[in-house]
């Protein structure tokens, strides 16, 4: 692994040094011109584009073996395609947008001003490290903000790949990277940031939120959760199984928005397994050598996935391992075979926890009012996955399940989508990002009413102390009536000026 530079291995006065550096900075140039704000877009593309061997590398000795497929596909590539999405249309979403007043104030305008809040704050994570951390990033600084950045202590490599990438295109006043274990994580958290994001458990979610209320500090959670896979049965076993499968096991599971597990009909229990069984050996013949197939993090990563297993077993549970060359897979290796789990009951802790690893739970149901009940039974999910074709199934189930996102007859693939909010409900987080949601979660939506010099006047007569029959007979016509029609209708007083 390799080492973070000892000057991001920081404490809390130098913490504290960038930050203020920071805020003063913002003061003195805020609000960040268009043209500055494209520059620093810019500067982070080239700078992405350059690091993608240095990130591709990071993440392999991190993970101990990550697929570089994967890492060019869902990290590098999202965060290029958001940074240009995101450059095509920066300067429509700077224009500030206009507003109906009430009938009552016209003739007069309003308008909605978006400026940037400050300085903020983006505590990234370790299983989508260059994602998770940039993506937050372009959208703060599409907005016009400056940006402190905690990268996980997880991933050093990456984080060290980060900063050094970050400390190319930046002045440290602008945009800055600080690294450090758990104690630099709550000094960060606990910052007066102008707005902090926090994507990882909802554990440390939970200490994130209380360190911001003590500053009033705004917060965006991405948390997880249990995202469930609920398959109808008129939908191809053999394709959801194919689409359910592959997602999961894309970074060996360890994905906030994979399927955690999978409901289907109880007559087609045996041909989603079946299915899913011969996916799973087409996409992985082995493992313990296989460029596609990624580690867990850690030893105790691999060691926690066991445990679930045998909790289940001991309750119960059928466990179906897919290791097809029969390899001597252990703590040591990193790497977990791919598990699908049968006869689950609700008592077992794959059930109660989210997995976060290639470990699939196969639930049978009877009534699609059933499954929908089940879900509804648990915590509000991250994410939804729902397989049909037939619009009206597909409508009741998205208005009678809530869930941060969903993507329907696939997994996950609503995240890219830039014009699609990407964020939890609940116990899965709050607030969402990316596209336009992500430079409004880091903006202040400012509402601003341009008085018309008649309104103005008639509010200056009618509206303030001393009041009159005239004031009386304004509030009830107000009162009484729902549209300027029927108060023109209204016969007047005779005191009233006509």
């Amino acid at each position: 692994m390799s080492s973070l530079p000892q000057s991001y291995l920081v404490n809390p006065d130098r913490l504290r040094s960038v930050f203020e550096a920071q805020r003063q900075a913002f003061a003195e140039h805020a609000p960040l011109p268009y043209a500055r704000r494209m520059k620093a877009l810019d500067n982070l593309l080239a700078a992405v584009l350059k690091y993608e061997q240095t990130f591709i590398d990071a993440l392999q000795s991190d993970f101990g073996r990550r697929s570089a497929h994967e890492t060019r596909l869902l990290e590098i590539f999202p965060v290029i395609d958001e940074i240009r999405h995101t450059r095509r249309r920066l300067r429509r979403w700077m224009r500030p947008r206009a507003a109906s007043v009430n009938w009552q104030f016209r003739p007069s305008r309003a308008q909605i001003v978006y400026q940037p809040l400050g300085v903020v704050g983006v505590i990234g994570t370790w299983n989508y490290p260059i994602l998770l951390t940039l993506s937050p990033l372009v959208n703060a600084l599409a907005a016009g903000n400056h940006v402190m950045i905690k990268s996980s202590e997880i991933a050093p490599a990456t984080a060290a790949a980060i900063t050094r990438m970050i400390g190319e295109c930046f002045s440290e006043n602008y945009a800055a990277v600080v690294t450090g274990d758990q104690h630099v994580a709550a000094a960060f958290a606990g910052l007066p940031f102008d707005h902090l994001i926090f994507t990882g458990s909802g554990r440390v979610g939970k200490m994130v939120m209380k360190a911001a209320a003590e500053n009033l500090t705004s917060v965006t959670l991405e948390l997880g959760g249990k995202s469930p896979a609920l398959v109808h049965e008129s939908f191809s076993m053999a394709d959801a199984a194919d689409r359910i499968c592959s997602a999961k096991l894309w970074n060996a599971g360890q994905t906030c928005v994979a399927p955690d597990y999978a409901l289907v009909p109880i007559h087609l229990l045996d041909e989603f397994v079946h299915h899913g069984l011969a996916v799973i050996s087409k996409r992985f013949p082995t493992l313990l050598s296989n460029p596609n197939y990624t580690n867990m993090i850690s030893e105790a990563a691999w060691l926690r996935m066991q445990s679930l297993l045998d909790d289940a077993q001991k309750k119960g549970a059928q466990i179906v391992q897919v290791n097809q060359a029969d390899e001597k897979l252990t703590a040591g290796s990193r790497v977990f075979p791919p598990t699908l789990v049968l006869r689950v009951e609700a008592s077992m802790r794959l059930m109660q926890e989210e997995i976060f690893g290639p470990i699939l739970p196969v639930i049978s149901y009877s009534s699609l009012e059933q499954a929908v009940a089940f879900i509804n039974a648990g915590p509000r999910p991250l994410a939804l996955y729902y397989f049909d074709h037939r619009r009206s199934r597909i409508n009741e189930v998205l208005a009678r399940t809530t869930s941060g996102g969903v993507t329907v007859n696939d997994c996950i693939f609503h995240l890219p989508q830039h014009n699609l909010p990407f964020g939890g409900i609940g116990p899965s987080g709050m607030g969402a990002y990316r596209g336009f949601d992500g430079f409004e979660t880091f903006s202040n939506k400012k509402g601003v009413l341009l008085q018309s010099h008649w309104v103005g006047a008639f509010c200056d007569r009618l509206m303030k102390p001393p009041y009159s029959d005239r004031t009386n007979w304004l509030i009830g016509a107000l009162l009484r009536r729902g549209s300027q029609r029927s108060i023109e209708k209204m016969s007047l007083p005779e005191s009233f000026p006509r």
